[in-house]
């Protein structure tokens, strides 16, 4: 049986690892090194260069050296992070279909397939270490990324041969690689920082089973970030020796990139550092050199809002999962930008305990996806992996409400399912809006997409059963699928890579729910109480309609009086939920007399009209 390898495609760098022998193993690459950085370049002769050669020629090749991939991963054109991306990234950044790609020489690729060409180079790393061929792999990606990002991680492996058998979230992947499945029951914090992502998840562990409780993070915090801080201060402080803005000089930017890296790291074990760059630029005068101290204390004045944000989020996320900070019996630091000192000391801090950093932070990823991987193959027995949704899933339904289908937190994979029905009369096919988010109004919530079923049979509103399915995969990638019920006719969506959230939009997505709460809730009420209504409308009229002169002439002026109490309340868009139930129940009272009227008319109607009666399952908030 063939192996299956572990793959971390990391932001800076890259690892792939291998379980063999009853452990995972980190597999060197050709350079003899344990990490592959994520760089990829084009050459002027027409070569791909990847790892370390291409990082070693990046300073003479800006335009056409590509890294930091990851970060413009399933991005689309039009979010935020995709114009600090074309600011920052010396290549050139483009659209492509309303998503992020490079353009190198004239020639677009997509995110895809630039990750592509780093996973072909692990896989031959890999494959001339094991003495074989090898296609299956475990990849992981960030705990709070999107489904566009998760959809585009998994095409970036199809592209470089690979069958991923999963994408898993990292710091599940890290707490496998510490044998914490193996500890007694307990709950732990993975704390991971790389080069261009922050997660925070917590999870409980133990007999064999790694179960995460909340995640949250920043797909667009980490290392780099930091570099550009000391990237920032460079520029800033030799313009304001020099009068010359370093900004717009692409290769200049390049060596200050790098010497911004090496400070940092330096940083980690020296207390300063010097930034040497000769012959930076040059002007009138003559050519300019680059000489600055940095010490530790200003390094550290730069990240310490960036620091603090991680903080808010370690808070925010042990809320989530209805735990306090005593609840947390261990730390795991996981990525290499967790050995910035003041990142141990915020953290350490943060818990009052010490951190666990018994794993290399930069092989930790990689040695728990070759576990999964084990798992899946059957060479490992007995582990149980329970990841779960980062936010709620659903549908619109009439009067725009979000109608919830798989809650905020749910373990996945998971396939749930609603029946709805139409909001028309002869409605002859339905829209399914497919919402992200924790907002109780479609509008408020991101939208992921939409299809459309059709060819219903005509038939009164509030007959056809609807019924509207929601499949999340153990990749963490959604299907939507609806199905008429009578007809057997069904429709399906998979949540293309066009429909991903930013950041940005998730952190505020949470916030923007809870500070709302009340608010929404008496707009959702008021919005029932009229979908109520309009049905009593709906069916009294009919009922009028079909009993004709057997309503008595007194009861029939009743009923029309507060049928049209009731219409009027409900034309005014501002009515409240009191002022609806108030009118509905004089309708209620006015229409006794009907239902007397009805069962007196015909014992057998109700046989007759079982055939289209709604199922006691089906939801009351239609489809429009």
């Amino acid at each position: 049986m063939s192996k299956v390898i572990g793959i971390d495609l990391g932001t800076t760098n890259s690892c792939v690892s291998v379980f063999e022998r009853g452990e995972s193993k980190v597999i060197p690459n050709k350079e003899g090194k344990n990490t592959t950085p994520s760089v990829v370049a084009f050459t002027d002769k027409g070569e791909i260069l990847v790892g370390d050669v291409a990082k070693r020629q990046a300073v003479t090749n800006p335009e056409k050296t590509i890294y930091s991939i990851k970060r413009i991963m399933g991005l689309m054109s039009n979010e935020k992070n995709a114009e600090e991306a074309k600011a920052r990234l010396p290549y050139h950044v483009v659209d492509r279909n309303g998503a992020c790609a490079v353009e190198i020489a004239g020639k677009v690729y997509t995110p895809q397939e630039i990750s592509a060409k780093i996973l072909i180079k692990l896989k031959e790393d890999a494959e001339a270490y094991l003495g074989e061929s090898v296609t299956d792999a475990v990849i992981t990606v960030p705990a709070y990324f999107n489904d566009s990002q998760r959809k585009a991680t998994k095409e970036a492996g199809t592209i470089a041969g690979l069958n991923v058998l999963r994408i898993i979230n990292e710091p599940t992947a890290a707490a496998l690689a510490y044998g914490l499945d193996k500890k007694e029951a307990e709950k732990i914090l993975v704390y991971d920082l790389g080069g261009g992502t922050f997660d925070v998840t917590v999870l409980e562990t133990g007999d064999n089973i790694v179960e995460v409780l909340a995640t949250g993070g920043n797909a667009f915090l980490g290392g780099d970030d930091f570099d550009n801080k000391i990237i920032d201060w460079l520029v800033s402080e030799f313009k304001n020796e020099t009068g010359i803005d370093l900004k717009g000089d692409i290769m200049a930017l390049q060596r200050l990139k790098e010497a911004a890296e090496n400070a940092k790291k330096e940083l980690s074990s020296a207390q300063e550092t010097e930034i040497n760059l000769p012959f930076i630029t040059a002007d009138a005068t003559g050519p300019k050199h680059l000489v600055k101290k940095l010490t530790r204390a200003k390094f550290e004045g730069m990240i310490d809002s960036l620091v603090g944000e991680t903080i808010t989020k370690i808070n925010e996320v042990i809320k989530d999962a209805g735990l306090s900070k005593s609840d947390i019996k261990e730390v795991v630091m996981v990525g290499g930008s967790t050995r910035v000192p003041l990142v141990q000391e915020e953290v350490k801090k943060a818990f009052g305990k010490e951190l666990n950093k018994s794993v290399n932070p930069d092989e930790v990823v990689a040695i728990g996806a070759a576990i999964q991987g084990a798992v899946i193959k059957g060479d490992v027995k007995d582990v149980l992996l329970l990841d779960v949704t980062p936010l709620s899933l659903g549908i619109e339904t009439l009067g725009g409400v979000m109608t919830k289908i798989i809650e905020k937190g749910t373990t996945i994979p998971t396939k749930k399912s609603q029946v709805f029905s139409t909001a028309e009369d002869n409605q002859s096919a339905v829209t399914i809006m497919v919402l992200q988010g924790e907002r109780e109004f479609a509008r408020d919530n991101k939208s992921l997409g939409n299809f459309n079923l059709e060819g219903i049979p005509a038939a009164p509103r509030g007959v056809p059963q609807i019924e509207v399915e929601f499949d999340i995969d153990a990749n963490g990638i959604l299907t939507v699928s609806a199905k008429d019920k009578a007809t057997g006719k069904a429709q399906n969506i998979t949540i293309s890579g066009s429909s991903g959230l930013s950041e940005d939009e998730i952190n505020s997505m949470v916030k923007d729910a809870e500070l709302h709460k009340e608010e929404d809730k008496k707009r959702k009420d008021a919005v029932e109480a009229r979908n109520q209504a309009d049905a009593l409308v709906h069916q009294t009229e009919k009922s009028m309609s079909e009993l004709g002169e057997k309503v008595p002439a007194e009861d029939r002026s009743n009923i029309e009086a507060a049928l049209n109490d009731l219409k009027e309340v409900l034309k005014d868009e501002n009515s409240s939920k009191e002022q609806i139930d108030a009118k509905v129940e004089a309708l209620s009272k006015a229409s006794h007399k009907l239902a007397e009227a009805m069962y007196k008319k015909d014992e057998n109607a109700g046989a007759n009209g079982g055939n289209n009666k709604k199922d006691d399952d089906v939801i009351d908030a239609e489809v429009e």
